[in-house]
């Protein structure tokens, strides 16, 4: 392995036994094992199944990763992204030793640290200190060295408070806070980090961020960074694994990676018709993507916006009902977003009991090539009726030269939207 490689993944698969805890009988194990050594295919899988997850399996093993190959460069930022359930989380805990592949290798260079899930390496009984000297134990380090580090990692997780406390009257957010600067003050070679950065608010994500920045740009460490925060992993990463099914898809450059992400992720359905718990609910029932001609398309050029067509069904009579609709780019940044409460004279403010029809038509926006998300939601007052985020997607072609444009960056902290007019009638059906 080059000095420049710090991890290597050969060839790495992981199967597990479906509706079993533990691995079944001693024969059961002894064969398996008896064929892995001689080299052979294992005997309880079936001849061609398919590792596909939506479908209802043939055999009762499942491969979780398969034939996983990859290198990772010293001080490297890694991101690696895929759907919930296509084995991202299950080769991170094979990278950190939790759990060891079925076949295959992976061989790395230093110390690990990981951060998997909340309260990681946490003993529940122990306070923060003492977990933090537990921790720098296990990768190795003396009192001394781990005793130098610990106002750094105190102050960095803002527990001072309640340091001396035992973990398990900690907050979820807490132990993600402390557990995060334990891994990344006490120097590993190599850190690992998982999700349960979600479970932190915005001020500690960005300090999380800038520290796994700085990890790797000042001290040369590695990061495997899993997130399903597009705007993190592009702000974060310098190379990107796609995971889908077990098996890695596509690896490389960071933009790429997401846009091949967000296009296997999205629906270009140009309408959807809501499923109903109850006809008699208050509710959004359809919603549909209509160019100014009233064709119903997802695909639009720059300068046109669609018109949206929704129907809304109200049970009773509302005092102050309110409907918003919010687009946002494929990373997740709010574009722009338009409310009925914009208006003096809010147009469902006359709606009583039944099915209306409401139709938005937004003033042109010059949006950039790409895919863009829609959400929307139905209020009384402050009281959400019915919520659809991120439900439909529609594209945006570009039909001038992109210098014609300004870009605005996108970036992990901007919090921006844009506010534009538009048009609304609603009409009782």
């Amino acid at each position: 392995m080059s000095d420049y490689i710090i991890l290597k993944a050969q060839n790495v698969s992981k199967q597990y036994r479906l509706g079993v805890v533990g691995t079944g009988t001693i024969v059961h194990d002894l064969n398996r094992m008896w064929h892995k050594i001689r080299g052979k295919q294992d005997p309880y899988l079936k001849i061609g199944a398919i590792n596909d997850r939506s479908a209802t399996a043939s055999s009762n093993y499942v491969w979780a990763l398969q034939d996983i190959d990859f290198e990772v460069k010293r001080g490297e930022i890694l991101g690696i992204i895929g759907k919930n359930g296509a084995g991202k989380s299950t080769l991170l805990k094979i990278l950190s030793r939790v759990t060891s592949p079925t076949t295959g290798s992976i061989k790395t260079r230093g110390r690990i640290a990981s951060l998997l899930e909340v309260g990681t390496g946490m003993h529940p009984e122990l306070t923060g200190r003492e977990n933090i000297f537990l921790n720098g134990a296990i990768l190795g380090m003396t009192k001394a060295e781990i005793a130098s580090k610990i106002d750094e990692i105190v102050e960095f997780s803002g527990c001072q408070m309640y340091i001396d406390t035992p973990v398990k009257r900690y907050s979820s957010g807490m132990r993600v806070r402390l557990g995060f600067a334990v891994a990344a003050f006490l120097e590993p070679d190599i850190l690992v980090v998982d999700e349960v950065l979600a479970v932190g608010d915005a001020e500690f994500q960005k300090k999380a961020i800038g520290k796994m920045q700085d990890i790797s740009n000042t001290s040369g460490r590695t990061v495997l960074f899993v997130s399903h925060n597009m705007a993190a992993v592009q702000d974060l990463c310098s190379r990107v694994l796609l995971v889908e099914d077990g098996s890695i898809v596509y690896n490389g450059n960071v933009e790429d990676g997401i846009k091949r992400y967000l296009e296997s992720n999205l629906s270009h359905k140009a309408k959807v018709n809501f499923d109903l718990n109850s006809l008699n609910e208050t509710s959004i029932r359809s919603f549909s993507l209509k160019s100014e001609s009233g064709v119903i398309t997802s695909n639009f050029k720059s300068g046109e916006l669609p018109v949206f067509s929704i129907k809304l069904f109200f049970k009773d009579h509302l005092n102050n009902p309110s409907f918003s609709i919010r687009i946002s780019d494929a990373f997740g940044a709010n574009i722009v977003t338009w409310r009925s409460l914009y208006f003096i004279n809010s147009p469902l403010s006359e709606v009583k009991t039944g099915e209306y029809e409401l139709q938005i038509k937004p003033e042109k926006l010059y949006l950039l090539d790409g895919l863009y998300n829609v959400s929307i939601s139905l209020l009384e007052g402050k009281v959400p009726l019915d919520i659809k985020k991120d439900f439909i997607s529609f594209n945006v072609s570009s039909s001038r030269p992109s210098s014609d444009y300004i870009t605005i960056s996108r970036s992990l902290s901007s919090n921006c939207i844009l506010f534009s007019n538009s048009e609304w009638n609603i009409q009782k059906l």
